[in-house]
C-alpha cells in the first residue's frame, strides 16, 4: 500500500555511474580515471550501507520499525562493530567450508593389519566377531579422518576470537595421548621376556639372600667406622690428634666387621643348604647376585658415616661441632695460626678419605670358596665424597671467620711492634740527639 513503508520505498535504488564517452587527451583519461575510481568506490560503499541497513532493519522489533526514521547514509555506530564481528564469520566459515572440503589422506592399510594384529585370535573367531572388527575397523577410519580433517583446519586456519562463532561451534579438544603409556612398539612381550630372565638370573627372591639381609642389618644397623660425635665433650683436639683417631677407628671398625660379619657370610654360604634350587648353570649369576648385595650393604655403611661425620659441621646445629686446638705463634717477625688454616682444613677432609678407603679389600664369597682374588665393591660413590667435600669447605670457611677476625685485631695491634715499624721509629728517635726531658 501507498501509506506503508517498505524496505523498497525506504531505501532508494543505487545510482550508476554516467558514462563518459568523449575524445580525450592521455592526461584527461588519467585524471578521469581517478575520478571515475572515486565514484565507483563511493557507490560501492552506498551498496553495502544499504545491505547493512536492511540487515539491521530486518532484525529491528516491530515496535523500532514502526517508529524508526528514514534511513541516512552511514550506519549507526551500535552496529557497525557487530557487522564487522558478522563478516569475520562468515569468512571464516566460508574458508572452514573450502578446507573440509579438501581430500585428506587416507589411513593406511597397513596401520590397519598392525592393529588388528594386535588382537588375540581367540578374540576374532565366529561370524559375529567378524562382523564387530569390521565396525571398530570403520569407527578408527571415521575416527582418523575426523582428526586428520581437524589437524589440517586447525594448522590452516586461524579462529578469530568471536563468542558467538564458539557457540556455533562446540567442538571437543583433540584427544590427548595417554600419560605414561607408549604404543610406538609391542612392548608386552619383551616385558614378559625381560621379566623372565630377571628371575631366572637375580635370584633376589632366593632364601639365601634374605638371610644375607638380616646379617647385613644386624651389623651395620646403628654401626659407624668414624664416631666423632662427643669429641666436643673432650675438648679441643689439634690436627694431628684428629688424623690419627680416624686412621685407628676405621682400622678397628675394619677388623671388627671382618671378624663378626663375614665369617657368618662365609659360614652360610659354605652350607649347601644356602644353593637349594640353584642350578649347576646358575652358580656364577647366584654368586654375583650375593657380590652385589654385600657391595650395597658396605657402600651403605661408608655412606652413613660420611654423613654423620658431615652433619657435625651443619652450620644451623653447633651443639656437636668439634673443637680444634690451635696456637697464636710469633716467629721471624711474623705472627701466625699454628697448624694454619690450610692444614686445619686437610686434617678435616682426611677423614673423609679415610673413610672411603675402608672395606676395600673384602672377598667375594665366590673367590673365597675358590681362592680367587676378586673383592667386593665397596667404593664410597663418588657423589657422595664429591659432596661431603664441598660441603665440608663451605663450613669450615664459615667457621674460620671468628678466627680470622682475631687474628686480623691481633696484627692491626701490635703488628707494629713486630714487623720493624718499633724498632725504625726508636733508632730514629735516637739519631736526633734528643734532650733528657724529650727522653723523658
Amino acid at each position: 500500500t501507498s501509506n506503508k513503508r517498505t524496505l523498497r520505498t525506504l531505501y532508494r535504488p543505487a545510482a550508476l555511474p554516467p558514462p563518459v564517452i568523449s575524445e580525450t587527451s592521455p592526461s584527461q583519461k588519467k585524471l578521469l580515471g581517478y575520478h571515475r575510481g572515486k565514484e565507483q568506490q563511493e557507490v560501492l560503499n552506498h551498496l553495502l550501507i544499504d545491505r547493512a541497513l536492511e540487515v539491521y532493519y530486518i532484525t529491528m522489533d516491530e515496535t523500532d520499525k514502526r517508529d524508526a526514521a528514514p534511513p541516512a547514509t552511514e550506519l549507526p555506530s551500535t552496529v557497525r562493530k557487530p557487522l564487522t564481528i558478522l563478516s569475520f564469520q562468515a569468512d571464516y566459515l566460508f574458508m572452514k567450508n573450502r578446507v573440509q572440503r579438501n581430500p585428506m589422506i587416507p589411513i593406511q592399510q597397513q596401520w590397519l593389519r598392525s592393529m588388528l594384529a594386535l588382537v588375540p585370535q581367540s578374540l576374532m573367531e565366529g561370524r559375529d566377531r567378524e562382523l564387530l572388527t569390521e565396525e571398530l575397523l570403520k569407527e578408527v577410519v571415521r575416527d582418523y579422518e575426523k582428526s586428520m580433517q581437524r589437524c589440517v583446519l586447525r594448522r590452516l586456519l586461524v579462529k578469530p576470537d568471536i563468542k558467538e562463532l564458539n557457540k556455533l561451534e562446540e567442538e571437543a579438544p583433540l584427544p590427548l595421548l595417554p600419560l605414561g603409556l607408549d604404543f610406538s612398539s609391542t612392548w608386552r612381550y619383551s616385558y614378559i621376556k625381560a621379566k623372565q630372565q630377571i628371575v631366572s638370573t637375580l635370584h633376589i627372591l632366593h632364601p639365601a639372600m634374605k638371610a644375607l639381609l638380616d646379617f647385613g642389618y644386624t651389623a651395620f644397623f646403628n654401626f659407624l667406622l668414624v664416631d666423632f660425635s662427643s669429641s666436643r665433650l673432650k675438648g679441643p683436639v689439634d690436627c694431628k690428634s684428629l688424623k690419627t683417631d680416624a686412621s685407628l677407628s676405621c682400622s678397628k671398625a675394619e677388623e671388627e666387621i671382618m671378624s663378626t660379619w663375614y665369617p657368618r657370610v662365609v659360614g652360610f654360604f659354605s652350607q649347601s643348604e644356602a644353593l637349594d634350587g640353584v642350578k649347576l648353570d646358575q652358580l656364577e649369576s647366584f654368586y654375583n647376585c650375593v657380590a652385589v648385595l654385600m657391595s650395597n650393604q658396605l657402600k651403605g655403611l661408608l655412606q652413613r658415616t660420611t654423613e654423620v661425620f658431615v652433619k657435625l659441621f651443619d652450620p644451623e646445629d653447633r651443639s656437636r661441632l668439634p673443637l680444634f686446638k690451635m696456637d697464636l705463634t710469633y716467629d721471624e717477625n711474623r705472627m701466625e695460626f699454628y697448624p694454619s688454616l690450610q692444614d686445619l682444613e686437610e686434617a678435616i677432609l682426611f677423614v673423609v678419605d679415610c673413610i672411603g678407603q675402608t672395606l676395600q679389600h673384602v672377598q667375594t664369597i665366590r673367590a673365597w670358596l675358590t681362592g680367587g682374588t676378586a673383592t667386593v665393591d665397596a667404593e664410597l660413590p663418588p657423589h657422595i665424597a664429591q659432596w661431603a667435600k664441598s660441603t665440608l669447605k663451605k663450613s669450615i670457611r664459615d667457621n674460620l671467620e671468628g678466627p680470622k677476625e682475631h687474628f686480623k685485631g691481633y696484627v692491626e695491634s701490635y703488628g707494629w711492634l713486630v714487623d720493624g715499624t718499633a724498632e725504625e721509629r726508636i733508632n730514629r728517635f735516637i739519631a736526633e740527639q734528643p734532650s733528657f726531658d724529650e727522653y723523658t
